[in-house]
């Protein structure tokens, strides 16, 4: 491992005062493996739009490198520009720009804004400003019509002024490869870091992965269904995602993005296993 490797840790808004000292717990022990920044989500059509701005400005206000996740959903474009120089005053030069979800029930009342155009709106009003990650599906969106239109869809993100992506997790190390060749093919030159989920409980990442489209191998599928402990599912899903992660970097990925789910041990302990240390 090289100190070249981009390392970075994406967090949810917590709902509580609790919730929130643990966020800023854990992002002061994941600091310690020197991550390029930070990520905060956002709801579903913005419906956790104050948080997730509270909780970015709050970091950056410690220093942090800081990158929110942005969408229109159901916000107009007059709400977005607000956030973008908040955001911009605030000092975060790195914004992870969505599509999003429409939250339930606004039906056709808005009309979603593809990331694509969120991107091109983002360049358009502050230029150069914002570092943009976008999102990359190496096992193909859910709502994709092919294989080949998402990849354009991607390049699109990419033409109309992204720097890089972060990719859905999975874990079959050659979908991630067979998709960053068809990437190549189609032109499109610019880092695509793949996403990684930590294994910590099989029956919320089994509902998870249905939701989202992403897919678990049968093999470890079934490994996970035959185990009680769950103290085995860690142990495996540490030697699996560990596994993943090694054979991701020695084929050439540029980095790797953490699913934290707020927590530390599961990321700190593949990194830990990787060797990736403040001090390498």
């Amino acid at each position: 491992m090289t100190d070249s490797i981009r390392i970075s840790f994406e967090f949810f808004p917590p709902k509580t005062p609790d919730g929130r000292e643990k966020l800023y717990k854990t992002r002061a022990a994941l600091q310690a493996f020197n991550p390029e920044f930070f990520s905060v989500t956002y709801g579903a059509g913005g419906t956790t739009r104050e948080t997730t701005a509270d909780i970015v400005t709050n970091l950056r206000r410690d220093g942090i490198s800081i990158a929110p996740h942005l969408s229109f959903g159901g916000d107009n474009e007059e709400t977005i520009l607000g956030l973008l120089n908040q955001y911009k005053n605030a000092g975060v030069n790195r914004i992870v720009a969505l599509r999003g979800d429409m939250p339930s029930g606004m039906g056709a009342v808005a009309q979603l804004v593809y990331a694509n155009e969120l991107v091109a709106f983002i360049r358009r009003h502050t230029g150069d400003h914002f570092h943009l990650e976008v999102a990359a599906y190496p096992e193909i969106h859910p709502e994709a019509e092919s294989y080949d239109a998402d990849i354009g869809y991607l390049k699109g993100k990419f033409d109309a002024g992204a720097d890089s992506a972060l990719t859905q997790y999975f874990y079959n190390p050659d979908a991630y490869f067979y998709f960053i060749d068809q990437c190549q093919k189609a032109g499109i030159d610019k880092p695509i870091y793949p996403g990684i989920m930590p294994i910590t409980n099989y029956t919320n990442l089994a509902r998870f992965s249905r939701n989202c489209g992403a897919e678990i191998p049968r093999w470890l599928r079934q490994r996970m269904e035959s185990y009680r402990d769950p103290e085995d599912v860690k142990k495996l899903g540490l030697e699996v995602v560990t596994d993943l992660c090694e054979t991701l970097l020695e084929g050439g990925a540029p980095g790797l993005h953490f699913y934290t789910m707020n927590q530390v041990e599961p990321s700190a302990a593949i990194l830990t296993s990787l060797a990736i240390s403040q001090q390498l």
